[in-house]
């Protein structure tokens, strides 16, 4: 059965807490090490099974990251977890599923992926250093090291034969990106998750809870094969940042690990964090799912604020609650909450950091993560050629799934549109003069989605729909992806695409001009297929156009 873990953290604390580091494992009674390892969990699933197996033999467990994007801070939610599992005396397996990331819309290129596994290597070993647990129960394995061997990809094409799309699809609904005409590779991800916990020989899975349909497909799945149902673990997705899920691909939601403390410290005073509001706190989301988890390990309880005495002088907490219920009732304020947050987090960065000062290690971080690695002096010509180049863009194909009129502004149309990612992006449009909101719902578009997001009359907007314009401004025709797209689709040009130039930038600089530079080159051409330096743009499903007009500017 499902069971919800809401137990307080004090206990353990206590238990862990007043053991010497080296003894602790040992000193464990069976009570402390279940609640050890389930503390601060959303959800256990067959909790009964991890108590005997806890009770008989240490728990085997894995835990598995696609090797995509650069960990950033939320990576301490599970490594926290990791660290209880290692301290319970668990046998730990972390799983680099470098083929998923190939799978999951090529997140991560195929000749990228073995540079971004041994990144992801280091860094989380820097990272469980940075929070001081043993780690000789630690394995790390790479996914391709056994996906690929027959019995392996034998037993994929059985599940293949009993499983349905559509429980495919469902299982990987929160993790997988999902549109309307699925590729395979989405489709196989679930499948391969469910039958790496036999192959790594474990007893648990450890994941978020947004990997739960993966896990319930694992239930049913593999006992189908012959195999037996494994536990299954699930941490509470925290917020970042800016108030959703913390984001790899979304710069202001995250802190990467490597942030210098000036730069931890200018996100952190940019966090959304409302008086008295605890309702997607990323700050206060971190303190207790990662600072008083990792400070028990070190036999610390103090949460301190070096509040300057002409405010009021230090604020010390020894527990999460104390301060939530002061934040709740407006005692702890969000300015103090920052400042007490942004010193935990340089903290455990700090010996990040100087790890990866080592020059072999600098090297590898700018080899796996190219467009990331950064510049010093002039730019190579090529280089500088290329901030003018459609592959800095990301333009891709959206529905508009929700569209009215901007509450402060007659002339704005305020749209909500799905590009393929787990929420539809709010737009704000110029289009009002030019559309009727009955012509443009449910309607295919093309938009780019990593221009800087703009207020537009208070409303945040986060991409820009794409029209040709006639000569005299009079007439506006939307791009048109042709039938069939999907939503989130990238549309390409030949010889600027992702394998051509690299991927495109996270966000466009406004101060440099980019997409201007870009824009100026987008045409209309006399079939009215949208071009870029006369290159028709391009999709799965052929050439994007618009209605009649040629020779038109896009913006």
């Amino acid at each position: 059965p499902a069971v919800s873990v809401l137990g307080s953290t004090r206990s353990i604390r206590a238990a862990v807490g007043k053991l010497p580091r080296t003894t602790r494992m040992a000193g464990l009674s069976h009570d402390d090490k279940v609640n050890l390892i389930t503390r601060n969990l959303q959800e256990v699933i067959n909790e009964e099974g991890l108590k005997q197996i806890v009770k008989d033999r240490d728990l085997a467990l894995y835990w598995g990251t696609a090797t995509t994007g650069k960990p950033h801070v939320a990576y301490f939610v599970p490594m926290s977890k990791i660290a209880d599992f290692l301290m319970a005396g668990c046998k730990v397996t972390i799983l680099f599923a470098d083929l998923h990331a190939y799978l999951d819309n090529m997140k991560a290129p195929w000749d990228k992926l073995r540079l971004r596994t041994q990144y992801y290597e280091h860094v989380i070993k820097a990272m469980l250093e940075s929070i001081g647990v043993p780690l000789d129960k630690l394995t790390f394995v790479r996914g391709t090291s056994f996906q690929l061997s027959e019995a392996y990809t034998l037993d994929v094409y059985k599940l293949s034969s009993l499983c349905s799309e559509h429980d495919a699809k469902k299982a990987g609904a929160e993790v997988v990106k999902q549109v309307e005409n699925a590729k395979m590779s989405g489709l196989l991800y679930p499948g391969l998750q469910a039958l790496d916990e036999e192959y790594l020989k474990v007893d648990a899975q450890f994941g978020g809870v947004d990997q739960r349909k993966i896990f319930m497909f694992a239930e049913k799945y593999l006992p189908a094969l012959g195999y037996k149902k494994r536990i299954h673990l699930m941490n509470p997705m925290v917020p970042g940042l800016a108030g959703a899920k913390m984001s790899s691909s979304d710069p202001n939601s995250k802190i990467d690990l490597l942030d210098s403390a000036k730069r931890v410290r200018d996100k952190i005073k940019k966090a959304f964090c409302e008086p008295g509001n605890i309702e997607n706190n990323g700050l206060l989301a971190f303190v207790k799912n990662v600072y008083f988890p990792i400070m028990s390990h070190k036999g610390l309880q103090d949460f301190n604020i070096a509040r300057d005495e002409k405010w009021g002088g230090p604020i010390t907490y020894t527990s999460y609650q104390d301060m939530e219920d002061d934040f709740v009732s407006e005692k702890l304020s969000p300015q103090d909450l920052k400042l007490g947050v942004t010193d935990a987090i340089n903290m455990l960065l700090d010996p990040i950091r100087k790890k990866f000062e080592d020059p072999e290690l600098i090297k590898l971080t700018n080899e796996a993560y190219p467009d990331e690695a950064p510049t010093s002096g002039k730019k190579p010509a090529a280089e500088a050629a290329r901030d003018a180049d459609y592959s800095r863009a990301k333009i891709v194909c959206g529905r508009i799934v929700e569209i009215q009129r901007h509450p402060e502004a007659e002339s704005l149309f305020l749209e909500k549109i799905d590009v393929g990612e787990a929420e539809p992006r709010v737009v704000v449009s110029g289009l009002v003069k030019y559309f009727q909101m009955e012509e443009l719902e449910g309607r295919m578009v093309a938009l780019v989605t990593n221009l800087k997001p703009a207020k537009l009359k208070g409303i945040l907007s986060y991409g820009m729909v794409l029209a040709a314009a006639s000569a005299d401004g009079n007439t506006v025709e939307l791009v048109d992806p042709p039938q069939g797209c999907e939503c989130g689709e990238p549309i390409t040009v030949e010889g600027y695409t992702r394998a051509d130039k690299g991927e495109p930038d996270e966000q466009l600089n406004p101060k440099k001009g980019v997409w201007e530079k870009v824009a100026a080159d987008l045409l209309t051409n006399d079939e009215r297929i949208v071009t870029y330096k006369g290159i028709p743009w391009q999709t799965t499903q052929g050439p994007c156009t618009v209605k009649s007009l040629k020779s038109a500017k896009i913006g």
